[in-house]
C-alpha cells in the first residue's frame, strides 16, 4: 500500500471542499483502519479575500481559524472512499475508513504547524536533551532557522529554540 498516493487522493478531496488533510495514518489490528485528519485552512492562508473565503468554506466572518464540522468529515469520507475503492489504492478487502478533525490538542508536525499556531500553548518532548530537558511547555513564539522558537514561563521567562530534527512529539495544550 503506498500511503503517499492514499494522502494524494484525500488531499485532492479535501482541497475540493476548501480544507487540508493534517495527516494520514494506517492501522493494523484487529481491523484495518485508515485515518484521515482534516482542517480547515486557516483565513490568511484560503484567499485575499477571506471574508468571501470564509462563507465559501461555510465559515462565520468572524472566526480566524474555522473548525471541522461533521457535515465535512462525511462528505470527505463519502468522496474519499469512492476514490480508494475506483483506484485500487487499499489492497484486499475490509478496512474501516475514520475522517476527523485533528482535535484541540492537535499534534504540530511541520514548520507552518508551529507557526500557524504562534500564541498558543504547547507542549514538546525531544529526542536528545536540549540544556538539561527533554520536555518543554510554553508558548509557541514560530518557527526559524529550522527551529521551533517556545517561550516559557516560570521564575525567569526565556525563549527555547527546539531544532524541528529533535522533536519527538509536539501537541497545542487546551486551554479554557
Amino acid at each position: 500500500m503506498d500511503l503517499q498516493k492514499i494522502r494524494a487522493a484525500a488531499e485532492r478531496v479535501a482541497r475540493s471542499a476548501g480544507l487540508e488533510v493534517v495527516d494520514v495514518e494506517w492501522k493494523v489490528g484487529k481491523q484495518r483502519f485508515l485515518r484521515v485528519y482534516i482542517d480547515r485552512v486557516p483565513l490568511g492562508i484560503l484567499a485575499v479575500n477571506a471574508p468571501l473565503a470564509a462563507e465559501a468554506a461555510g465559515a462565520e466572518v468572524s472566526d480566524r481559524d474555522p473548525k471541522i464540522s461533521h457535515a465535512d468529515c462525511e462528505r470527505v469520507s463519502q468522496q474519499l472512499s469512492v476514490i480508494l475503492d475506483v483506484e485500487e489504492l487499499i489492497e484486499g478487502p475490509g478496512y474501516i475508513l475514520e475522517v476527523s478533525s485533528p482535535g484541540l490538542d492537535r499534534a504540530l508536525k511541520t514548520p507552518g504547524d508551529f507557526e500557524r499556531f504562534a500564541g498558543r500553548l504547547a507542549k514538546i518532548s525531544t529526542t536528545e536533551p536540549i540544556g538539561e530537558a527533554k520536555f518543554f511547555e510554553g508558548r509557541l513564539a514560530g518557527f526559524r532557522d529550522g527551529k521551533v522558537l517556545m517561550e516559557l514561563a516560570g521564575r525567569e521567562a526565556k525563549t527555547v529554540e527546539v531544532p524541528l530534527a529533535m522533536v519527538r512529539k509536539a501537541n497545542l495544550v487546551v486551554e479554557f
